[in-house]
């Protein structure tokens, strides 16, 4: 007959402390197993380095003229709407390479050992990062390369760069449920880019809201992409934080709090 242990409030709050801390040292144990994955796949890196360059180069002598007159009076506008898109879209590679490694077992060996249940999902969104920040870097490279100077100074521009990182981090777990529940690395891409398509395109990076249909501007204003893009000029371009920021870190903390949740536990059961 088993016996049963009856803990004390201080035991139950010290096994919660430990259990905490070693869920992060296991979701930054595989963060490093990400890192030397991308290491040994340099390959993966290829969206986040061409990616920022070619569509920084299309959309703005493609749209610079017709919307603002000239190239050098469109990069204000045009390259925080670049960072974001471009930055957000890496996350889609989040799900589709979750899909592939559950394809391949590599997450049945995880679930077999002593730990945190959510550690090899989070340490791969973590890895993760730093594909957003080589994205985020190479479009400001190229933003100044072709004249863009924000106002905002530096400090600035670091402070909208680790706000976009945040935000696309936060939305990698949205990406990384649709990597849980589908059944192939395909259908994640298709299904992401469906829902992210709209939400880039159809929001104010690339266009001021005001020329657009009054119907479409309705959308555009409540789109969290463009709180998105309008805290990263705000604080580049003007040095200013407004209620954007904000909102956005607001959206993001949401995100994580209703997906993280909803990934490990469709993790669990399809593993």
């Amino acid at each position: 007959m088993k016996s049963t242990v009856i803990k004390s409030p201080a035991d139950r709050e010290l096994t919660n402390y430990v259990s905490f801390s070693q869920s992060v040292r296991n979701s930054l144990t595989m963060a490093y197993r990400g890192l030397l994955k991308i290491r040994r796949t340099p390959e993966q890196l290829f969206d986040v380095t061409f990616q920022p360059i070619l569509f920084t180069l299309m959309f703005t002598y493609l749209f610079g003229g017709a919307i603002s007159g000239d190239v050098k009076s469109y990069l204000p506008v045009i390259i925080p709407g670049i960072l974001v898109q471009t930055v957000i879209t890496t996350s889609i590679v989040t799900g589709v390479q979750l899909r592939e490694d559950m394809d391949k077992g590599v997450f049945d060996r995880f679930k077999s050992l002593p730990i945190a249940r959510i550690a090899p999902l989070a340490g791969a969104l973590l890895a993760d990062t730093i594909r957003y920040t080589i994205a985020t870097g190479l479009t400001f490279t190229m933003g100044f390369i072709m004249g863009y100077r924000p106002d905002g100074g530096l400090g600035y521009v670091v402070i909208s760069g680790l706000l976009v990182i945040v935000c696309s981090w936060a939305i990698s777990w949205i990406f990384a449920f649709f990597g849980v529940i589908a059944r192939t690395a395909s259908s994640v891409q298709g299904i992401s880019m469906i829902v992210l398509f709209p939400l880039t395109f159809l929001s104010n990076a690339f266009v001021p809201v005001k020329t657009l249909p009054d119907w479409l501007q309705w959308f555009v204003k409540f789109n969290p992409i463009s709180h998105l893009v309008t805290a990263v000029r705000d604080l580049a371009n003007n040095a200013t934080i407004g209620w954007d920021p904000a909102i956005s870190l607001i959206g993001a903390a949401v995100i994580v709090a209703i997906f993280a949740p909803l990934t490990v536990r469709a993790y669990m059961r399809r593993t």
